[in-house]
């Protein structure tokens, strides 16, 4: 039996996925065991209420469906549910060590001077003082600057304009690893 690649944009190596050798990573995601493509998708996102949608809607057609899938499932999540999705993120500025996923979405810190990480490290702070959970933004493609300017901007926000927001960037992040794990955008 010919295995095929290992479903790539996760955290956590998922393995062999075992089956036919498909031509691309939506042919791998939807022809994976359901326990390999499950370890891939938790690693995108630790609800296990999302993964558990998205592992019932497959086959998908489309990499858009399950892109859309993702979306909705993201929209569908309780309070709890999106609790246990934030509990899989590092804070801005402090990826979690060896995580090649956290590092790469944070690139945007690499040259910050120590004062700007810094005032990061205490909005980071304030913000979970006053919501209760980590500051989720969606730091690919965005500098040092603008994450702390978003930072800055969040920690005044009421409750309920975070929970709308927080669920709007959940999704971003989650389309982003999504379109990673299908191979579509370019690892590095």
């Amino acid at each position: 039996m010919t295995s095929s690649p290992p479903l790539r944009g996760t955290r956590a190596a998922p393995g062999s996925l075992g089956g036919p050798a498909e031509p691309d990573g939506l042919g791998r995601f939807n022809s994976a065991p359901e326990r390999a493509a499950g370890a891939a998708l938790h690693a995108i996102c630790a609800s296990t209420a999302w993964r558990d949608a998205l592992l019932g809607g497959r086959p998908y057609p489309t990499a858009d469906g399950l892109l859309a899938a993702g979306d909705a499932a993201t929209a569908a999540l309780t309070a709890g549910d999106l609790a246990e999705a934030l509990a899989g993120h590092p804070p801005i500025g402090r990826p979690e060590p060896g995580d090649p996923v956290s590092a790469r979405e944070q690139r945007g810190l690499a040259g910050a001077s120590d004062a700007l990480r810094a005032e990061l490290l205490e909005l980071n702070r304030a913000y979970q003082e006053k919501f209760g959970h980590v500051l989720l933004i969606r730091a690919t493609g965005r500098t040092a600057e603008q994450l702390r300017d978003a930072a800055r901007a969040r920690v005044g926000h009421s409750p309920e304009q975070e929970r709308a927001i927080v669920r709007t960037e959940l999704a971003g992040i989650n389309r982003i690893r999504l379109t990673r794990l299908l191979g579509s955008v370019p690892e590095g």
